[in-house]
């Protein structure tokens, strides 16, 4: 049977597997290296007569491979809608990557006019963050404060088929690892900024907006009226595309919606209503141990263990709350938009829901069980509102139950509130104590606070 009429049976994908285990190191493996990596993208591909150059074609773009008799890569050459950039690459796995994120740029309903249409309104919206990323913005700045503090975070342009990238958040603990290891780069929360084709019309930019690259009077960019010369009606809008899901409250996501303006979309490309909705907390719960442990549970964990120096060890109960709390979310993989304006705010907006995790995250350790009958100190997690959770805990002296209230204010923003029965005694720990502690604490974050709390507490009753 050809091949051409089994595109997923067992021959090609021998053959496929055949070629990534043989070192291609003459004219004629290479040769076809390169067409079954352009067939497996669903793209053209033609010898020159001379047999040392490649061409892979597709209606929107083609790539010119010359290569040495002996197989060796000279030159590779990209061009489409006028752009020629060169790329080296003699990586198959990364150039059939660079393939299908080229193809990806024109997955845009329409003909070949209205795909370069769309890859155009990419090109304008690119523009646009790029200049928004240099509003307020010194000579000095690193990558780090760029994460935290930028309009649009840290920008990485589009290069060749690699979408631009966008990091925006960055944990305590990855700044002080980054610190500790200069030059290993640690991997901040990123998105990728590209368009999608969809089934109902959206106004499109087809040229830059900002002004002047200024802010406007009130401190933010300034832009262009989107007339329609400077638009277009298009079967697509941009995207913000996660790497990983997040797990985000109904309410970040109704927010970030006014903000759009783009309803009964979601972010992961289906209906608001066919989404599944679940405890915000479940979620964070599961991500959290997928991250950690590699654990992709059906049946969720909400009790963990953990030690720390100096300290009892510490158990942790999750409360997720129930289905219908009002603290419920969703594992959000992207986000739709149609105007450059919006990024800054939805920026902000996953920048403080990325922290919110981070410090739920920070109770979930690998050890769902006590291994031991040693002294143990319990605390559990209780959902409050959006942006703001409780941790009950026994109080250290009388027979009282204690709590910290923790708001997330903004990811750069975070007050905590200690809350005791009346008649209960201090426990040495004011509200701006434990926020600094909080602040201070980059490794295990909530854990190591509470341990200050207790010591603390230790303190007064000694004295007592």
């Amino acid at each position: 049977r050809p091949v051409s009429n089994a595109p997923d049976g067992p021959l090609p994908s021998c053959m496929e597997k055949i070629q990534k285990a043989l070192n291609a190191k003459s004219l004629f493996s290479v040769m076809n290296r390169l067409e079954t990596l352009s067939k497996q993208k669903g793209l053209g591909a033609h010898i020159s007569p001379s047999g040392t150059a490649c061409y892979i074609t597709s209606n929107m773009f083609y790539i010119e491979v010359q290569l040495e008799k002996d197989g060796k890569v000279m030159d590779v050459k990209l061009a489409h809608l006028g752009e020629t950039p060169v790329v080296k690459m003699k990586n198959y796995d990364a150039f059939g990557k660079i393939l299908e994120d080229l193809s990806n740029l024109y997955k845009t309903p329409g003909n070949s006019e209205m795909k370069a249409k769309g890859y155009l309104a990419l090109q304008a919206l690119e523009k646009d963050l790029f200049s928004m990323s240099l509003l307020d913005r010194t000579q000095d700045v690193n990558r780090i404060t760029e994460v935290l503090h930028g309009k649009v975070g840290h920008l990485v342009p589009r290069a060749g088929g690699m979408p631009m990238n966008i990091e925006f958040y960055i944990s305590p603990y990855q700044v002080l690892e980054e610190e500790l290891n200069p030059g290993a780069q640690v991997c901040g929360t990123k998105a990728i900024v590209i368009v999608e084709g969809t089934d109902t019309l959206h106004k499109l930019p087809l040229s830059p907006l900002l002004v002047d690259s200024q802010a406007g009077e009130d401190s933010n960019p300034a832009f262009l009226p989107l007339t329609d010369e400077l638009s277009m009606d298009l079967l697509a809008f941009f995207v913000l595309k996660f790497y990983q899901p997040i797990p985000m409250s109904s309410s970040s996501m109704e927010e970030i919606q006014r903000l759009t303006g783009i309803k009964n979309h979601l972010f992961s490309g289906i209906q608001v209503t066919a989404l599944k909705m679940a405890p915000l907390y479940e979620l964070i719960v599961q991500c959290a141990l997928k991250e950690k442990c590699g654990e992709d549970s059906s049946t969720p964990v909400f009790c963990f263990f953990v030690s720390l120096p100096d300290c009892p060890k510490q158990c942790y109960f999750i409360n997720k709350g129930s289905e219908k709390s009002d603290v419920t979310g969703a594992l959000v993989s992207k986000i739709p938009f149609s105007h450059p304006k919006c990024v800054p705010g939805v920026i902000e907006i996953l920048r403080q829901q990325v922290a919110f995790n981070t410090l739920i995250s920070s109770c979930v350790s690998e050890k769902h069980t006590n291994e031991d009958d040693s002294e143990l100190l319990y605390f559990e997690v209780v959902p409050h509102k959006n942006t703001s959770f409780s941790v009950f805990f026994p109080h250290p002296v009388k027979e009282n139950l204690a709590s910290v209230l923790i708001d997330v204010i903004t990811s750069r923003e975070v007050q905590c509130h200690l809350h005791l029965h009346p008649q209960d005694p201090s426990l040495n720990s004011s509200d701006d104590f434990i926020t600094r502690a909080l602040k201070r604490q980059v490794v295990l974050l909530f854990p190591v606070v509470m341990r200050a709390i207790f010591r603390n507490a230790a303190k007064v009753k000694a004295e007592s």
